[in-house]
C-alpha cells in the first residue's frame, strides 16, 4: 500500500513503483525525472527517507524544492513511500533473472537479451529459441536506432517498444527496450505482459546493481 513519504509513527522508506521503474528505464535521455527514479531506486531502501536524501536525489536547490519534485513523482504514481522496504538480494544475477523474467509474462514465457544478441536469461523459451529471439531483438535495437528520429520526431510515437499482434491488436510477442546506464538491454514477452507487477522492479534494480 502506497503511503505518503512524509509520514507519522514510524520510518518510512521511499521506493519507484513498477511505473516509475518502467519510465525510468524506458529511455536513454536522462532527464530529472528518470536520474531521480534511479537514485531512488538505489538508495531509498538503505535508510528510512530524510530531507537531505530528497535534495540528493533530486539535486535540488533546498529542501521545499526536493519534496516538490518527489511528491509530485508519488502523485504520478511513480514513487511511493513503504515501511517495509524491499531487501537487496546477494544471489547471482543467473540465478535471480529467470523466475523474475517469468511473472513478467501471463504465460511465463520471457527472455532478457543484450544489444550484442545474446540473452542473458530466459524463462519458458528453449534454448534454441531464446538464441534466435536475442538476435532478432539486437536487430530490432538497430532498427530503432536507424528510425528512431523518424517515429519520435516526425510521427511522435513516444515509445521504443515493438510487438507482433493479432488481428485484434493483442500482443502475441513484444520487444521492451531497457536503458541501463551506457547498456541496452531488450525484454522479449510472450503473451499479455505483466510489467505492472513488483518482478519488474526487482529487474530493474538487479540489472542496474550489476551495468551502471
Amino acid at each position: 500500500m502506497s503511503i505518503e513519504l512524509v509520514a507519522t509513527g514510524g520510518d518510512v522508506y521511499a521506493e519507484i513503483t513498477p511505473a516509475g521503474a518502467y519510465y525510468a528505464t524506458s529511455s536513454p535521455d536522462q532527464e530529472g525525472n528518470r536520474v531521480t527514479l534511479l537514485q531512488v531506486l538505489r538508495e531509498g531502501s538503505l535508510a528510512p527517507f530524510r530531507l537531505e536524501a530528497a535534495q540528493r536525489w533530486t539535486q535540488a536547490r533546498n529542501a521545499e524544492e526536493a519534496l516538490r519534485s518527489l511528491f509530485r513523482l508519488q502523485r504520478l504514481g511513480l514513487l511511493r513511500g513503504t515501511v517495509h522496504p524491499r531487501a537487496r538480494t546477494s544471489e547471482r544475477l543467473e540465478d535471480i533473472l529467470p523466475p523474475v523474467l517469468a511473472q513478467l509474462s501471463d504465460t511465463q514465457k520471457t527472455l532478457l537479451a543484450d544489444e550484442d544478441g545474446f540473452y542473458l536469461a530466459a524463462a519458458g523459451f528453449t534454448h534454441e529459441a531464446a538464441e534466435e529471439l536475442a538476435g532478432l531483438s539486437a536487430d530490432l535495437l538497430s532498427l530503432q536506432s536507424r528510425h528512431g528520429r523518424l517515429l519520435k520526431n516526425n510521427l511522435h510515437v513516444n515509445t521504443e517498444s515493438w510487438a507482433l499482434v493479432d488481428p485484434a491488436g493483442r500482443s502475441e510477442l513484444g520487444f521492451w527496450p531497457l536503458f541501463i546506464g551506457q547498456h541496452r538491454f531488450m525484454l522479449v514477452i510472450n503473451g499479455t505482459p505483466r510489467l505492472q507487477d513488483q518482478s519488474f522492479v526487482i529487474l530493474a534494480q538487479v540489472l542496474d546493481d550489476r551495468y551502471r
